[in-house]
C-alpha cells in the first residue's frame, strides 16, 4: 500500500515535469524565432531607410520610427515570454527536486544548519536542523520570513491542543491543493528574498518622510504645468524670445533638483525592493484568489482581503511607484519630465503617501506570507507522504500511544518500525540492549513524531494518540573547550535543567540516551538509580535508554511507574544479527567483547 502511494506521488511529479519540458521547449524555439525576426527588422528597416534616402528626411523618419514601434513590441513580448521561461525552469527544478526527495535526497534544500543550538532543549540531539536534518526534509519554504516561520515551528512546536488541531486541518487542505503549493513556490523562488529584507522594509516604513511640506510641492507641479502651457504658448505668439524659454527651463530645472539627495537615497534602496515588492505582490494574489475551507486559511486569507483594497493591489501599487521612481535614470525623463511636472518629486511624495497608509498593514501583511509559506512546506510534506496519519490530542498529561512509529528520515523500505505506550504519569520506559540494536534510534524516532504532532503535522505511524507537553533530551551532550567545560559537567548541566523545570510545575516528556556516561560506572549507577527515582517522584513521564542492565531492577521499585524494555543482538554464523524489534524485559545479550574480538583485541 505504501509503495503504491509512494508511486502515485512519484507519477504526479514525473507527469508535470513531462509537461514543463515540452512547453518549456517550445518557448525556447519561440524566444529564438522572435529574436531572429527583431534582428531582421533592425536589418530591414536600416536597408529601407537607406533605399528611401532619395525622397527626403520624413519618409526616411516614417521608416525609422515605424520599425522601432515594432521593434519595441516584439521586444516587450520577448521580455515576458523571457520571465515565462525562468518561471518554467524554476518550476522543472522544484519537481526534480522532489523526486530526489522522494528518494531521500534533500541536498536540494535549505536545512538552516546556522540553527543547530546545543542549548536548545531538543533539537541538538533530534538533529532538528542542518544538512540531513528533519527540517532540510520538510523545508520548502520560497520566502525568507516563511523560513524564519517554519524553523519557529520546530523550535517552539505547539503547546495547545486547539493550536495544533487547527494547523492539522490547514496542512490537511493544503495537501489536497499540490497545485496550489507548486504555483505558491515556484512564485516566491522567482525572486529570492533575504532574510535581512523584513528588518528593512520595518526601517523603511518608520523613517520619516523623504519630502517635506508636501503641499507646497504638490501646488508647484501644477504651477509648473500651467507656466510651461502659458510660456510654450507666448513664445508661439512671439511675446516671449527662446531666451527667455531656456532661462525659465533652467531655473525650473534647478527648483526640481532641490530634493535630488533624498531622492537618490530613496531609489537606491527602493529599487532593490522593486521585484521583492512585486513577488509579494503575486504570492498574495494567489492566496486572495483561492478558496479555503478550514478556519485557519480563512483567517490568514482575510488578513490579505479584510481591509476592503486587496493586499495584492496595494502592494503592487509600491512596486508600480518604485518602477515609475526608477525611470528618473532616463536621461530624457530627466531632463525633461522634472522641469515640466517634477516627476522625481511628485513619485516620492506618492511613496511616502502610500507609507502613511499602508505602512504598518505591510509588515503585517508579509508576516502572515510567511505564515503561509510555512504551511505550504508542511502541506508538501503531508503530500509525499500520503501513507503519514495525524496523530490523536489528548488532555491527559502523560500519554503517547503509538503503532508502528518510524523515523521519516529512514528509507521506508527498511525501516524496522516499533510501538510506543505511556498513558499515565509518572510513568518511565527503561529501554536496555547492545551496541547498535537499534536504542537511539528508536528514542529519535519517538521524538521527531512527537515533535511533528505538535506542530499540527503528519507524522510516520498507524496510530498516535499524544498529549502536547514541552520536550527536553539528552542525547549528545558534548565536552565545551571554549566554556573549560567537560563532558560530565554539561551532561550534569542538562539534567539540572530538566530538575529545575520539573520542580517548577512544568509539565515535560523526557528522553535520556545512557545517563551520566562521562563518569566512572560506579558512580554512573548510584547516579542513574537516583535521578531516574527522583523523575518519578516529580511526576514526569519519557523514556531512558541505557547499557546499565542495574537500572532494569527500577521496574522492581516502582512496578507501576517503570516498565522494561529491550533491543536484542544475536550471533548467528559468527556475526552479529538485530531484529530491531522492541521486546519486553531487559536485554540479555551484549556484543562489546564480541565486537572487540572481531576486531582481533584479545579479550
Amino acid at each position: 500500500m505504501a509503495d503504491k502511494m509512494k508511486k502515485q506521488v512519484s507519477d504526479y511529479y514525473c507527469s508535470r515535469i513531462d509537461k514543463t519540458r515540452q512547453t518549456l521547449s517550445g518557448l525556447k524555439k519561440r524566444i529564438y524565432l522572435l529574436g531572429t525576426v527583431r534582428l531582421l527588422i533592425v536589418i530591414g528597416t536600416a536597408g529601407f531607410a537607406y533605399f528611401l534616402r532619395a525622397q527626403g528626411t520624413l519618409a526616411i523618419s516614417i521608416v525609422i520610427c515605424l520599425g522601432l514601434v515594432i521593434f519595441l513590441g516584439l521586444l516587450a513580448i520577448c521580455n515576458t515570454w523571457q520571465k515565462r521561461k525562468s518561471r518554467l525552469e524554476v518550476s522543472l527544478t522544484c519537481d526534480e527536486n522532489e523526486i530526489k526527495a522522494i528518494n531521500y535526497d534533500f541536498s536540494a534544500f535549505d536545512g538552516a544548519p546556522e540553527k543547530a543550538n546545543p542549548v536548545h532543549p531538543f533539537s541538538l540531539d533530534l538533529d532538528i536542523f542542518g544538512n540531513h536534518s528533519l527540517f532540510q526534509s520538510i523545508n520548502r519554504t520560497c520566502t525568507a520570513y516563511g523560513k524564519q516561520v517554519l524553523v519557529s515551528r520546530f523550535e517552539n512546536p505547539f503547546q495547545s491542543a486547539k493550536k495544533i488541531k487547527l494547523t492539522q486541518e490547514s496542512i490537511a487542505e493544503i495537501n489536497r491543493i499540490p497545485d496550489f503549493i507548486h504555483h505558491f513556490q515556484v512564485t516566491g523562488l522567482s525572486c529570492p528574498s533575504k532574510d535581512s529584507d523584513l528588518q528593512e522594509i520595518a526601517s523603511f516604513i518608520a523613517e520619516p518622510s523623504v519630502i517635506r511640506s508636501k503641499n507646497l510641492w504638490k501646488i508647484l507641479r501644477y504651477a509648473f504645468l500651467l507656466l510651461w502651457v502659458a510660456g510654450v504658448g507666448l513664445a508661439i505668439a512671439g511675446m516671449v524670445s527662446s531666451q527667455v524659454i531656456v532661462i525659465f527651463y533652467l531655473l525650473m530645472l534647478g527648483v526640481s533638483e532641490m530634493q535630488a539627495r533624498k531622492i537618490n537615497s530613496l531609489q537606491r534602496w527602493i529599487g532593490k525592493k522593486v521585484e521583492i515588492f512585486n513577488t509579494c505582490s503575486e504570492l498574495i494574489e494567489i492566496i486572495e484568489k483561492s478558496n479555503f475551507k478550514s478556519c485557519l486559511l480563512r483567517d490568514l486569507q482575510s488578513a490579505f482581503t479584510g481591509q476592503g483594497e486587496k493586499a495584492s493591489v496595494c502592494i503592487g501599487r509600491l512596486a508600480q511607484l518604485s518602477s515609475e521612481l526608477e525611470q528618473r535614470s532616463n536621461l530624457m525623463v530627466h531632463l525633461f519630465l522634472n522641469p515640466l511636472i517634477l516627476w522625481d518629486i511628485s513619485k516620492a511624495i506618492a511613496i511616502d503617501e502610500w507609507k502613511n497608509v499602508y505602512g504598518r498593514q505591510t509588515e503585517i501583511w508579509i508576516k502572515t506570507l510567511g505564515e503561509w509559506d510555512a504551511l505550504c512546506s508542511l502541506g508538501k510534506f503531508a503530500f509525499n507522504h500520503p501513507d503519514y496519519i495525524f496523530p490523536e490530542l489528548t488532555d491527559n498529561y502523560f500519554e503517547m500511544r503509538g503503532k508502528s512509529l518510524g523515523h521519516p528520515l529512514m528509507n521506508r523500505e527498511t525501516c524496522v518500525r516499533n510501538d510506543i505506550d505511556i498513558e499515565k504519569n509518572p510513568y518511565f520506559l527503561i529501554v536496555t540492549g547492545a551496541n547498535m540494536a537499534g536504542k537511539s534510534t528508536y528514542l529519535r524516532t519517538v521524538g521527531v513524531n512527537f515533535v511533528l504532532a505538535r506542530m499540527g503535522a503528519p507524522v510516520w505511524a498507524d496510530a498516535l494518540r499524544v498529549y502536547p507537553a514541552d520536550l527536553f533530551t539528552s542525547l549528545r551532550t558534548s565536552d565545551s573547550l571554549n566554556d573549560n567545560e567537560s563532558y560530565f559537567f554539561a551532561e550534569l548541566k542538562r539534567l539540572k535543567m530538566i530538575i529545575d523545570r520539573l520542580q517548577s510545575g512544568e509539565k515535560l516528556f523526557i528522553i535520556l540516551d545512557e545517563i551520566l556516561k562521562g563518569t566512572n560506572s560506579v558512580d554512573k549507577q548510584r547516579g542513574s538509580l537516583a535521578l531516574v527515582g527522583q523523575f518519578v517522584r516529580l511526576q514526569s513521564c519519557g523514556i531512558i535508554a541505557t547499557h546499565d542492565l542495574l537500572l532494569g531492577n527500577l521496574g522492581k521499585e516502582f512496578p507501576e511507574n517503570i516498565r522494561n524494555y529491550r533491543f536484542e543482538a544475536g550471533i548467528k554464523n559468527d556475526e552479529l544479527t538485530f531484529s530491531y524489534r522492541l521486546q519486553d524485559g531487559v536485554a540479555q545479550n551484549m556484543n562489546a567483547t564480541f565486537l572487540m574480538q572481531k576486531m582481533g583485541i584479545t579479550v
